[in-house]
């Protein structure tokens, strides 16, 4: 089918429009995702794990399995008892072991989710399926928002969201501080069962004032007299405590910067980017109706001088 300038020019003045409102909808996205809510450090819940008092009994990944109602991982046991070797579809919480080459260092490690005060994951996540309580800093996952994107799995810096790949509808697998247990009074299943209280369940605030109270009841114990998670990307609500460098036991060394903080400018320089090709497009769809009503205009006074009517 032919498409005649008049509609050839509507389309162009359509397709214009449509790249502003895109515009408007990206720095619309952008804004939203800057103000998502962040829980007060002194209101936020928190984990404080000691790596120095964990003897590595992983009750509390079994606690985990049970409280969360996941599928134990056995398959590297052959069905015969959990052994996660990490984070999975399965595992919100692990206990690993980290070491050199000669064993002659080693330290046992906790991970699960950071639930950081500026969430790389929340920030990343286009439709907000993934969600930071303002009441306690909580990460949650909402499956109805969800559309299985797996963009919370690379704006991690921990690494720790995982996709259940072999569900038919899958979810994504987090910590999430055992949030039903905390609707009910009840703290984490991970810290309710630790028999050395190597993680203690808490106020940030006050979890914050006990490692650093730890550090100055016994100097030279803790790697340099430092708490992670205290600053580190932006700050985390699960606190660590180690006698080793925290890149031995496997965590990130990060900057004060949050990702998300990171992220958002980043976002705000390519939109201003995109915006430019954007605004060129108007201005050229500007341009050619601007020269389209001109040869109009020329075509009717052209047509009342010889009297023949104008093709169209």
């Amino acid at each position: 089918m032919n498409v005649g300038r008049r509609q050839a020019l509507k389309i162009v003045g359509q397709g214009a429009a449509g790249a502003v409102g895109l515009t408007a909808a990206a720095s619309s996205a952008e804004s939203a995702g800057q103000n998502r809510p962040i829980a007060d450090d002194r209101d936020a819940v928190a984990m404080l794990y000691d790596a120095t008092i964990c003897t590595g009994c992983q009750a509390c990944v079994t606690a985990c399995s049970e409280a969360n109602e996941l599928v134990p991982d056995t398959v590297l046991s052959g069905g015969r008892w959990q052994m996660p070797l990490d984070l999975n579809a399965n595992t919100k919480n692990i206990i690993k072991l980290a070491k050199n080459d000669d064993a002659s260092q080693y330290s046992y490690v906790k991970r699960q989710c950071m639930h950081c005060l500026e969430p790389g994951c929340v920030s990343g996540c286009p439709f907000g399926a993934l969600m930071k309580r303002a009441s306690d800093g909580v990460i949650t996952w909402e499956a109805s928002r969800c559309i299985g994107c797996r963009y919370c799995e690379v704006s991690c810096p921990f690494n720790v969201p995982k996709f259940e790949w072999a569900n038919f509808n899958p979810r994504i697998v987090k910590c999430e501080f055992c949030a039903h247990r905390l609707e009910e009074g009840q703290e984490p299943a991970c810290t309710d069962v630790c028999p050395t209280h190597a993680v203690v369940f808490g106020r940030r605030a006050d979890l914050l004032a006990e490692a650093k109270s730890r550090i100055e009841e016994t100097p030279g114990k803790y790697y340099e007299d430092r708490v992670y998670g205290e600053k580190d990307g932006g700050g985390t609500q699960v606190l660590y405590l180690s006698a080793l460098p925290f890149s031995f036991l496997g965590l990130p060394e990060l900057g004060e910067e949050s990702v998300a903080h990171y992220g958002s400018k980043v976002h705000s320089i390519l939109y201003k980017w995109l915006a430019l090709p954007f605004a060129l497009y108007v201005l050229l769809a500007a341009l050619i109706k601007w020269r389209w009503d001109k040869h109009e205009e020329h075509t009717r006074e052209e047509s009342s001088k010889t009297g023949i009517p104008r093709q169209i």
